[in-house]
């Protein structure tokens, strides 16, 4: 029986293949992860960002439920925060060994002493504020064409959506990016019995596990996908980028979608297909080829280019949009894919159908399927689906569905030599750090040059006394600048460590990364941070073949 890890993959990965999903049963898990998410329903609230002395003045997320019920839980909240946070002080090596806990690093490997790849290396750090987190993260080499994938996956009601989009969609990419005669290969492969040649070599964190149990499953939609697109091409046919990552992100979803309709004799899996495609997840994905850099969008992570311009200072060059209420064109475009009498109410209070912040997400069939359709499913379902409050709820205002959508809004950038590296992050990042500061942190770590800014003290009034003292903090920051060996790890330092001067203060880096789970959402979401840094060199000579 063939399965994704056993025939498409070399044995190169460092993640342990036959590590379940979670310790704890998948019942408690879903039913723990459910009130820490990004929807609301009736009797599901999720964990507000909560405003008090450690939240930073100048980058303070959204709350993550409507305001008044936000100011009802204020008092009560902050009472029981800060008597909490006064329990917890930690070493600096125990905050190191947090904050280092899931960090990467992958180095392309060099050819005769030489370079040939535009991508270096890359480096990505996890870490929790859900228990479990529901972020995802996923980097490969595409072995049977050329370039690099790298993905950043955020959750909500669960982490089973951003964990099966983790394992399966580089692969529906992959296959999409092969030519007609390779996918013959595959399926001819298939037919006679013999081993399949790898298409992706995956670059995996020991935690990055792949869920054993549903890999035949995985194997089989996939296969039914490219004998699909084996009747769909010509010999010869040179597939195309763009219309790859659209076609692999819808058809992923819809498989999702299919298989939990579909079910499984196995109650496991049945369960698990179920969870998967009523939870939900967003997903940003980098495809670089040598100098041609795609990005795949779809929801609120975030792609942003640093740029070193002549004066060695770095600049940010947003390379995706946000799918939220932020954006003016989703929301015109959501509302003219729906009638005139529902212009009042399929946007409420930021939220599509005053529940889920992002406008477009995998999974969450509950704004994709009809009402009749979900009901059927969940009635043949497991008992378990049957305890979930989630599961029943009915979203308010639900007359022509579907509201929500897969589809990636896809940008294309041609990488110059002054694009110097690449961000990829989940909205826990950009909630508190500005696309700028990013860049900033980033580049001066890279280089190891601090572009010295003017000392900005906000409408603070600060004496002569702590003047000093954040001149003798900045100098000392730059001379332990490199305490971190990866710059994911560096950036995300400063993501929960920098006060209103923009700083790291160990004690409220401290303070952050000790809060009790039942706490830690309150204050800031899973971050998740991946870091491609790109070779000037080999880009621009690349450039110059392609104008000779």
């Amino acid at each position: 029986m063939h399965s994704l890890r056993g025939c498409l993959t070399p044995q190169l990965t460092q993640a342990k293949r036959d590590r379940a999903p979670s310790a704890m049963p998948v019942t408690s898990q879903l039913l723990r992860s459910l009130p820490r998410t990004k929807v609301l329903a009736s009797g599901l609230l999720p964990c507000q960002q909560h405003h008090s002395q450690l939240a930073p003045t100048s980058h303070r997320p959204a709350s993550r439920w409507p305001p008044h019920t936000w100011q009802s839980h204020q008092h009560s909240r902050s009472y029981q925060t800060t008597s909490a946070l006064r329990s917890y002080i930690l070493t600096p090596p125990q905050v190191n060994s947090i904050l280092k806990a899931n960090e990467y690093s992958f180095k392309v490997p060099e050819f005769d002493g030489k370079n040939v790849s535009s991508v270096m290396g890359f480096e990505s750090n996890q870490l929790p504020a859900n228990a479990p987190i529901e972020d995802r993260r996923s980097a490969a080499t595409c072995l049977q064409t050329r370039g690099m994938l790298l993905g950043v996956f955020d959750g909500h009601a669960g982490c089973a959506c951003a964990q099966a989009l983790s394992e399966r969609l580089f692969y529906y990419i992959a296959v999409s990016l092969l030519p007609h005669n390779t996918l013959c290969e595959l399926e001819a492969a298939v037919e006679s019995g013999r081993p399949l040649s790898p298409i992706l070599q995956w670059h995996k964190h020991p935690n990055d596990y792949f869920s054993r149990e549903a890999q035949t499953l995985y194997f089989n939609s996939l296969r039914t996908y490219w004998q699909e697109l084996i009747d769909l091409t010509s010999p010869g046919e040179v597939p195309d980028t763009r219309e790859a990552l659209m076609n692999a992100f819808k058809r992923l979803d819809n498989d999702i979608s299919l298989e939990a309709q579909v079910g499984d004799p196995n109650a496991f899996l049945h369960y698990w297909v179920l969870r998967v495609a009523f939870s939900g997840a967003t997903a940003c994905v980098a495809h670089i080829d040598g100098s041609d850099l795609f990005i795949a969008n779809a929801g609120d992570a975030r792609a942003v280019l640093g740029v070193q311009e002549e004066d060695g200072s770095f600049t940010a060059h947003t390379l995706s949009n946000d799918h939220s209420a932020q954006n003016d064109d989703e929301m015109a475009r959501i509302r003219g894919e729906h009638p005139p009498s529902e212009r009042k109410t399929v946007i409420r209070q930021d939220r599509l159908l005053g529940l889920l912040m992002p406008f477009r997400a995998f999974g969450d069939v509950k704004f994709k399927w009809s009402i009749e359709l979900q009901k059927c499913v969940l009635e043949s379902g497991p008992d378990q689906l049957h305890e979930n409050e989630h599961t029943k709820f009915i979203p308010p205002n639900y007359h022509t569905p579907p509201y929500l959508t897969a589809e990636p809004e896809i940008t294309y950038h041609k990488l110059r030599p002054q694009d110097r590296f690449l961000v990829i992050g989940s909205d826990g990042l950009w909630e508190t750090l500005h696309r700028q500061e990013v860049v900033r942190i980033v580049g001066e770590y890279l280089t190891g040059v601090h572009q010295r800014q003017p000392l900005k003290v906000g409408g603070y009034k600060v004496t002569l006394g702590q003047m000093q003292g954040l001149l003798e903090e900045r100098k000392a920051r730059v001379s332990s600048a490199f305490e971190d060996q990866n710059s994911a790890t560096h950036l995300m330092r400063h993501a929960v460590g920098n006060n209103e001067f923009g700083t790291v203060d160990h004690e409220r880096l401290s303070k952050m990364l000790s809060l009790p789970e039942e706490l830690a959402r309150m204050y800031r979401d899973d971050i998740t941070i991946i870091i491609s840094q790109f070779n000037p060199h080999v880009i621009g000579a690349q450039r110059q073949e392609g104008q000779s």
